[in-house]
């Protein structure tokens, strides 16, 4: 049974050492996980959030864990893989304060700039096939993955599954381009954009919110360049009208995510990876979107795990405890306490995720909390 290191978002005593910085510097430290050699490079991958949505792991708590690698004698930089072209990713980065001085460790780009820096590496599994991992993570001999937990469109829950999923890989590879990419994940069994010209307000919403450009409004018809879509969902997420439709194989879309996070770990040694998931500020969409929502959730905690699935099956089991927020999107789906709010908002079979991975043995879904307080 994997233990699972717990802290509370509450704090009770006006005393630093009980503050949760306080318990996250102390739980870093006496967990026994930072098993780093000295001078071994370790990459402390986060999403540096986007330009509207400033919901991602605060600068400081990943001072807390840059601090705690340096004490065991790594060499930590703070890492993401590009969401949009590199150079502005990290001026965005800085603007959410993430830089070196605030996090005491280098930012860079794991794809490089462009988002094409990376190498092909199978997949476990049957779906995903092999995918194009970012040359800085696939070099990289240790890893402390830092998540933000929230929802997401597709994969109804984001956590340390998805951010090594998604962020683990690159955005295209050189010769294979998108589709042995990030893309690669969302194009299995979808069908084609359905457009309905006479419920479409033309409020160029989709137009706007399309990473890669494939949506463009000519003559007041849609057109859609397939060879660039990948079938993110964003543009039938953020449809006021009902006007754009994309269905999706939600199935195998969870048994790639697990497969892709599968090759990523490949390249590491066994027990060269951590994960903490912080569970704060718990919004309904990813990170990468153009605006964040009001949290959904009352703040939970933070967990610490060197088992992935554990750790998610851990997360998922609290976050179904917890509160769901007045003035939120839980609070317009008339979620309960004890409801799953994560499905009540964005209706997707996120466990298949998480049991898929525990298929492919990427960890176990019996865990042990351990509480620091």
């Amino acid at each position: 049974m994997s233990k699972v290191y717990f802290t509370t978002a509450r704090g009770t005593r006006w005393d630093y050492r009980f503050s949760v910085l306080g318990r996250f510097e102390r739980m870093l430290s006496e967990c026994g996980l930072m098993n780093f050699e000295k001078g071994e490079y370790v990459a402390v991958k986060t999403h540096f959030g986007s330009e509207g949505a400033h919901r991602i792991v605060r600068p400081s708590f990943l001072r807390k864990v840059t601090d705690a690698v340096k004490k065991a004698g790594g060499k930590p930089f703070v890492t993401d893989t590009v969401r949009i072209m590199g150079v502005d990713y990290l001026e965005v980065a800085s603007q959410n304060g993430i830089n070196h001085l605030s996090v005491g460790a280098p930012v860079i780009i794991a794809d490089g700039p462009f988002g094409k820096d990376s190498l092909l590496v199978p997949a476990p599994g049957e779906v995903v096939g092999e995918i194009a991992v970012a040359s800085a993570i696939h070099d990289c001999p240790a890893m402390v993955v830092c998540s933000h937990i929230k929802g997401h469109i597709q994969a109804g829950y984001a956590g340390a599954i998805k951010n090594l999923a998604m962020g683990g890989v690159s955005a295209a590879h050189r010769e294979g381009g998108w589709k042995k990419g990030r893309g690669h994940m969302h194009c299995h069994g979808e069908v084609p954009l359905s457009w309905d010209a006479e419920v479409c307000t033309y409020c160029l919403q989709c137009e706007n919110v399309c990473p890669k450009g494939a949506i463009k409004f000519i003559d007041e018809k849609l057109v859609q360049d397939k060879t660039l879509c990948w079938f993110c969902g964003r543009c039938a997420r953020v449809c006021p009208s009902g006007g754009l439709t994309l269905p999706v194989d939600n199935d195998t879309f969870q048994k790639s995510l697990a497969e892709s996070a599968g090759a990523v770990l490949s390249t590491f040694t066994p027990g060269k990876v951590i994960y903490i998931n912080f569970m704060f500020e718990i919004q309904p969409e990813c990170d990468c979107m153009p605006s964040c929502d009001t949290p959904m959730l009352q703040d939970v905690g933070i967990l610490v795990s060197d088992d992935m699935v554990a750790i998610e099956q851990a997360t998922v089991d609290m976050l179904r405890k917890g509160s769901p927020l007045p003035g939120s999107v839980a609070e317009e789906r008339e979620c309960k306490p004890g409801d799953d709010v994560l499905s009540m908002v964005n209706p997707r079979n996120y466990m298949l995720c998480i049991e898929h991975a525990r298929r492919l043995g990427l960890g176990s879904r019996e865990y042990e909390i351990v509480e620091v307080s």
